[in-house]
């Protein structure tokens, strides 16, 4: 399998499950406007389809609060927002997934309920201080110092650190077998 992310946590999702892959990097425009959930599945798909190989698989995470993708935060500014709006609260997070082989395209999307906890100013500060914000969807990393800031999940962890294990074996059920 090629696995179609500069993901770490999506790589170290397939070596904990032991899967035969090499990772390549997809270079593609993202969307960025339209509904969550087709975004993630679009992107996905377009990540997979850029790379060639026998099989492949793309994945796009989004972090999701009242109906509206937060993306990535662009500076520590835009982290503090981030989790200023997130505290106390819950928001999904959203993985699509698309595998392209021999037997065509499949996709799907996993959803994540997540609830964070009321973050006062030494939390904001403590987090914001690790660094683990940068390149994160709503600028934290569950997998991480992060699952300090979270209070309940609803749903799939894997969905929240990125490649939703239970959906990534509907769409290839002989991923562990080979």
């Amino acid at each position: 399998m090629i696995l179609a992310s500069g993901s770490p946590q999506r790589r170290a999702i397939l070596e904990q499950l032991e899967v035969d892959f090499r990772v390549e990097v997809p270079v593609v425009e993202e969307i960025v406007e339209g509904e969550p959930d087709e975004l993630v599945r679009e992107n996905a798909l377009m990540k997979a389809r850029s790379v060639g190989g026998e099989r492949v698989l793309g994945a796009d995470t989004a972090v999701v609060l009242d109906g509206r993708d937060l993306g990535k935060p662009a500076d520590a500014h835009a982290a503090e927002r981030f989790l200023r709006a997130l505290s106390g609260r819950v928001h999904e997070v959203m993985t699509g997934i698309a595998v392209v082989d021999a037997a065509g395209e499949r996709s799907d999307v996993a959803v994540t309920r997540v609830r964070f906890r009321e973050l006062g100013e030494d939390d904001l500060a403590w987090y914001l201080s690790t660094g683990e914000w940068r390149g994160r969807a709503g600028g934290y990393a569950i997998q991480l110092r992060g699952a300090a800031l979270v209070e309940s999940i609803e749903g799939d962890y894997t969905n929240v650190v990125g490649l939703p294990v239970p959906a990534l074996l509907r769409l290839v059920p002989d991923l562990l077998r080979g």
